[in-house]
């Protein structure tokens, strides 16, 4: 496939320690901190992918499975799982980790979704994916679902017209 990538050609992993400026007063990682975090490791793995600056469109499916402390050491991995003809979506897992980095735990994930742009800010093509792996190939199919699903939610897509959510809310 021309113009292709394969997920693991623009995966980011970023490494952050949460510190007391990152905390709510119960010694958690504040969420809107740690959101920032998935918003820069999605960035660039979005830009990686695109070659170009890329902008976040929409995030969803984030899910704060357990708190982050303060001291916890903080690993994001970010991949992009399908690109469409201007966005790209790119699945981010948060992991945290005590000073026993043996008992490392997945504590959040979501998927974002970007645009790439040029200087005047016109909508730029993405480069397609190409999965590798099984996993890829489920999250690179599912793909189509959750972004009919996200613009039927903002009302760019009317329910008739998507399939994936017609056959949702049919079962």
């Amino acid at each position: 496939m021309q113009n292709s990538k394969t997920p693991r050609e623009s995966e980011t992993i970023m490494t952050e320690i949460v510190l007391p400026n990152d905390t709510n007063a119960l010694h958690n990682l504040m969420g809107g901190n740690l959101m920032k975090w998935m918003d820069v490791a999605t960035a660039v793995t979005a830009r990686r992918h695109a070659n170009c600056v890329c902008v976040t469109v929409s995030v969803d499916n984030v899910s704060f499975d357990s708190p982050v402390k303060i001291g916890e050491v903080v690993t994001l991995r970010a991949k992009v799982t399908r690109a469409f003809n201007t966005s790209v979506e790119v699945y981010v897992e948060v992991f945290a980790e005590g000073i026993d980095a043996s008992r490392r735990r997945k504590c959040n994930v979501a998927y974002f979704t970007f645009v790439g742009i040029d200087e005047w800010g016109n909508k730029l093509s993405m480069p397609a994916v190409r999965p590798e792996t099984d996993l890829e190939r489920k999250e690179y199919e599912d793909a189509l679902a959750r972004r009919e699903f996200r613009l039927v939610v903002c009302g760019k897509m009317k329910v008739q017209e998507s399939e994936a959510v017609k056959k949702l809310f049919s079962s």
